[in-house]
Parts: structure tokens; C-alpha cells; sequence
């Protein structure tokens, strides 16, 4: 099980959440593979920590799909199925649109400003096919109206399907498109009318809108 030596530890967090964020990173960008067995003395030596705040880690893991514990036996990372993103889309975008919708209220003249800087930085990433950070840069557009939303139960469930949604990008199931800036502008539009049925609409189609186009590159 080869393990990075030399990623930077995140300060602020107790062991168990470095422990658990390091963890949920190397299983979403393939650092650990689909299907390896992952040894908790390992993992504890690697990260400098001890056995307990690895073993909670791999079991909050579990709950999120990313792992399978064998009580007794091992603990191995999941598969990656490609066709996940049917199952995975509808529901994100369902809390997305909600999200958007109950932003509105919310939206300061900074907020807009902001979404419009982190679209451009998206849009210049896109068009560079600078993908890998058009997808973080899309992550940030999306996560500032979740925070405007200021519901913690959609930012809690956003972000863990969201972490899914990563790891299907780092196993090519979803891709980056010039349609996807342009919806960005009409959701800016009509948070800045106020217009939170026809905004929460716009959302969902932007996520919804990348099972199709998963699908026909499956043709």
C-alpha cells in the first residue's frame, strides 16, 4: 500500500479530521485504488498520528461509501462505477436548486461579485482545458450560494455527494463544458433578480444536464 510521505499536514484540525480529509483525498484522486486493502498501522504511521483517530476515519469513510470494513478480516476502498453518476447527479442536483432558491433572500451586490470572478476564473480554466482546477474553481462557484443559502443540513449532504462527484472526475465520468459557464451567468442573473424558482431551475439543469452528456460519451 504506497503511501505520500511528503503531503502537507493541515493545521487547525484534530487528528481524527486531518486524519479523515487526507484519507477521503487519496481515495477521490486514486492516491489509494479502487479495491486496495488499507492497513491502519500504516495509515497511522504515514499520517503521524496513532491507531484510534485512523480507525474513526475509516469508519466515517464507510458511511460515505468510500471504504468497506471487514470487522476482523481488512478494509478496502470501494469500486468506482462509472454509471454511479445516474444514481448521484439527481439527488445533488436537487439540493443545488434548493440551495439556489434559498440564496435569494440572501444575495449581497458581494456575493454577486464574487460568483462573477470565480465564473471567469472557471470560464479561462475550461477553455485552457485546465480541468482539474475548472473543477475546483466550479466546486467554489457552487459553494459560495450553498453558504448564502445558510442551511447547515444542505451543507452537510451537499458536501458529501459533492466529494463523489470528485472522485467520478478523477475516473473520467464527467467532463467540463463551455455550457457549463453560460448556465453559470444565468444563475448569477437571476440570483441578482431575485428570481429564486427560475434560478433554483437553471441549477438543476446545470447538474442534471452531465448525465446526457456522460451518456453519450458511453455511445
Amino acid at each position: 500500500m504506497p503511501i505520500p510521505s511528503n503531503y502537507e499536514k493541515t493545521s487547525r484540525m484534530t487528528a481524527k479530521e486531518a486524519a479523515f480529509t487526507q484519507l477521503q483525498q487519496w481515495i477521490i484522486d486514486g492516491t489509494l485504488q479502487p479495491g486496495e486493502k488499507l492497513n491502519d498501522v500504516e495509515l497511522a504511521q504515514a499520517l503521524g498520528v496513532s491507531r484510534t483517530p485512523i480507525r474513526e476515519s475509516l469508519q466515517l469513510l464507510e458511511v460515505q461509501g468510500f471504504v468497506k470494513l471487514f470487522p476482523g478480516k481488512a478494509t478496502q476502498v470501494t469500486e468506482v462505477e462509472q454509471e454511479d453518476i445516474v444514481d448521484l447527479l439527481p439527488p445533488l442536483a436537487a439540493l443545488q436548486a434548493l440551495a439556489a432558491e434559498l440564496a435569494v433572500p440572501n444575495v449581497t451586490p458581494d456575493v454577486i461579485e464574487e460568483l462573477k470572478k470565480v465564473n471567469d476564473d472557471f470560464a479561462t480554466a475550461v477553455r485552457e482545458e485546465d480541468y482539474f482546477n475548472g473543477l475546483k474553481i466550479d466546486e467554489t462557484f457552487h459553494q459560495i450560494i450553498v453558504d448564502t443559502a445558510e442551511n447547515p443540513y444542505i451543507t452537510n449532504m451537499a458536501a458529501s455527494l459533492q466529494a463523489h462527484v470528485r472522485r467520478l472526475f478523477f475516473h473520467n465520468s464527467i467532463i467540463l463544458t463551455e455550457q457549463s459557464i453560460e448556465e453559470h451567468e444565468q444563475i448569477i442573473k437571476l440570483l441578482l433578480e431575485k428570481d429564486a424558482k427560475k434560478a433554483s431551475e437553471v441549477m438543476k439543469e446545470n447538474w442534471v444536464r452531465a448525465i446526457d452528456e456522460f451518456k453519450s460519451l458511453r455511445k
